[in-house]
């Protein structure tokens, strides 16, 4: 079967040559389509720079910026293969990804093992790593997404799976377009809710760029506050099990969380710290997640600079993953 790459993009015109080209080198990939949402530099003439004349490239330009959910949604519906592939504008896919990923056909969605650089590093030379597949239910899915101490969010979050159109269809599911944060766990959790299969490989096949300035690290009072609705629809599912619920439900509290303490921080930006407590003062309910954000902000911060310090002193880099995995025995 085909692959369509989805490359949602804005402002990324000094990284989606990269992407695109990892895309079009995949013998396995029928279609690329770049959705240009309303960049302020030239992503859209860098991606058509990129094109390696096999037809396959397609780069749509949006008018106003709607959010990546809307430009995948819009990516989705002017493409016709049967299997759809999400790549950030900034990421890349390590080369000869989908030959590895895509085996057997017990799945409905498949993912594989991510490998971490930072943004001036070339790419990297990844180990073959054995499959040793398996598959994620709901209740992993979303205890995999509740961020940790240290970690920003949970990092099953990271996984870009590999989705088959028909199961989409089947049950009516897009992303949701009001979201401009977590829209990708949204789709998962839906669809796992919906009885998707699943299933994550170990083989490493896709390449994260960590930057400081990532779209996905910066976020709105609203983008929060639309995310934990989105939480609150799900546990209203009558399709959602019992044994899920505790665990969208914890998820929903650790956003909403997150939410209060960034409306504190709006109110004391525009108003002042007398201001900010005094309000917080009238939302009782709002303190402990303003308190525990708090702290967990400076336990972060304080983590980040031991961490920043460990690798001053550490001359050659270590390639990080995703995912735990063993090295393939030679053929």
């Amino acid at each position: 079967m085909m692959v369509c790459v989805v490359i949602a993009a804005r402002n990324a015109s000094n990284t989606i040559a990269r992407a695109i080209t990892s895309a079009l080198r995949e013998t396995k990939v029928g279609e690329v389509i770049v959705v240009d949402d309303a960049s302020t530099d030239d992503t859209a003439g860098a991606a058509q720079q990129s094109d390696d004349g096999s037809g396959r490239l397609h780069v749509l330009r949006l008018s106003r910026n709607c959010g990546p959910a809307f430009a995948r949604n819009h990516a989705v519906a002017n493409s016709t293969a049967p299997l759809i592939a999400i790549l950030d504008a900034d990421d890349f896919f390590l080369k000869g990804r989908f030959e590895a990923l895509l085996d057997g056909d017990d799945w409905d969605f498949v993912a594989d093992n991510i490998t971490f650089i930072d943004a001036d590093d070339s790419e990297p030379d990844v180990p073959r790593f054995a499959p040793e597949p398996y598959f994620l239910d709901l209740r992993a899915f979303i205890e995999g997404n509740i961020a940790r101490r240290g970690v920003r969010r949970g990092e099953i979050g990271f996984l870009k799976p590999v989705m088959r159109r028909a199961f989409l269809d089947r049950h009516g599911l897009r992303y949701d377009e009001r979201l401009r944060l977590g829209e990708d766990y949204d789709l998962y959790a839906r669809a796992l809710v919906k009885g998707a299969r699943y299933k994550v490989v170990r083989a490493c096949g896709y390449g994260a760029v960590v930057r400081p300035d990532s779209l996905s690290g910066q976020h709105s009072t609203d983008d929060l506050k639309r995310l934990w609705e989105a939480d609150q629809a799900l546990i209203q599912s009558p399709s959602l099990p019992d044994c899920a619920s505790k665990l969208v439900k914890r998820h929903s509290r650790h956003v909403r969380a997150r939410y209060e303490l960034r409306r504190f921080l709006d109110v004391k930006a525009a108003s002042g710290l007398t201001a900010a407590m005094l309000d917080a003062c009238a939302h009782p309910m709002s303190l402990p997640g303003i308190a525990g954000g708090i702290f967990a902000d400076k336990a972060e911060g304080l983590m980040r600079r031991r961490k920043d310090r460990r690798r001053q002193s550490v001359p050659a880099k270590m390639p990080r993953y995703l995912l735990r995995g063993r090295l393939a025995m030679p053929d």
